[in-house]
């Protein structure tokens, strides 16, 4: 417990030291969030990155996020704790694999829509970029007279064809934490509660989202379980939401979403993140997240067009 508040505590002098703020992402470890200067979902931290006057940026989350960062604010420092927090979504969409298909398609004139979970390089193939908190208001204003893209989660992109309406093309990638959530998992755990709602991330398969009483964003789980009449909530996404919604939600009961493995689904890539490297980035400005310019300019187009069509 010492060492940790002494981490802590060098944390908060090092930020001061360096005019930093700290993001941190809904996914990671409770001590992280609990220093942070900010705690949110991808879209609620867009607008922090855009808004902050600090000079440099410590980023808690994985890789795309803290690229989202440098985008948005080219002259500012961005840094990573692990410069190896990737994602199982960026991994599936290379750039270089969508030039090829729109270049293979160029007749069909894609309109791309690229949820925010991938690459600067694939951002600046895009024409608009979503969330999960905003990808049915960003599809429905989507042009009516091109195709849709969408990339790459094809979970995602399901549901939203589902909200909307709307005729997409979709990527063939997913979240490997979120698909290991089954329907016998969650039906195995709601037998344990049979009054739970039970309240999942449409980055879910089809199958889990049918079960669920709500399927939102991580911000929005918020304010849903603080809405609840209901005690007893499943919370189906990654386990380190767990830690804001008991904070934000004393008075519930929330469960974390089991997978046929295991109680909870942790991701490898946000628990790769710790307080001593967090101090450690401070303290070195390292690794920091640097993009060609060329690319930030093109990639900030889409996500600058997000930030004004999510108002």
């Amino acid at each position: 417990m010492a060492a940790s508040l002494d981490l802590k505590e060098e944390i908060l002098a090092l930020k001061k030291e360096r005019n930093a703020v700290i993001l941190a992402h809904n996914y990671q470890t409770g001590d992280i969030q609990d220093v942070a200067d900010h705690v949110g979902d991808s879209l609620g931290l867009a607008y922090q990155a855009k808004a902050t006057h600090a000079a440099v940026i410590a980023f808690c989350g994985v890789h795309f996020m803290a690229e989202t960062a440098k985008i948005v604010n080219p002259g500012k420092i961005v840094v990573l704790p692990d410069k190896d927090a990737g994602c199982s979504l960026e991994q599936a969409c290379p750039a270089a694999e969508l030039a090829a298909f729109l270049t293979a398609n160029a007749d069909r004139n894609h309109y791309v829509i690229a949820y925010i979970n991938c690459s600067a390089a694939v951002k600046a193939l895009s024409d608009v970029i979503c969330t999960s908190g905003n990808a049915v208001k960003i599809v429905n204003q989507a042009p009516a007279d091109r195709p849709i893209l969408f990339v790459p989660d094809e979970n995602l992109g399901a549901w939203v064809i589902e909200q909307t309406g709307r005729k997409m093309d979709l990527w063939q990638g997913n979240c490997y934490v979120h698909v290991e959530f089954t329907r016998a998992s969650i039906q195995r755990i709601k037998a344990e509660y049979p009054d739970a709602l039970v309240v999942a991330h449409p980055e879910c398969t089809r199958a889990v989202r049918l079960l669920a009483d709500e399927v939102c964003s991580t911000e929005k789980m918020v304010a849903f379980c603080k809405n609840s009449a209901v005690g007893n909530i499943i919370v189906v996404t990654e386990s380190g939401m767990l830690h804001r919604l008991r904070k934000e939600c004393p008075d519930k009961n929330l469960i974390a979403g089991p997978t046929d493995l295991c109680a909870c689904a942790d991701c490898r890539y946000m628990k790769m993140n710790t307080l001593q490297k967090l101090r450690d980035c401070l303290a070195t400005l390292q690794p920091r997240v640097e993009i060609e310019e060329s690319i930030r300019r093109r990639a900030e187009i889409p996500l600058l067009r997000m930030l004004e069509q999510s108002k």
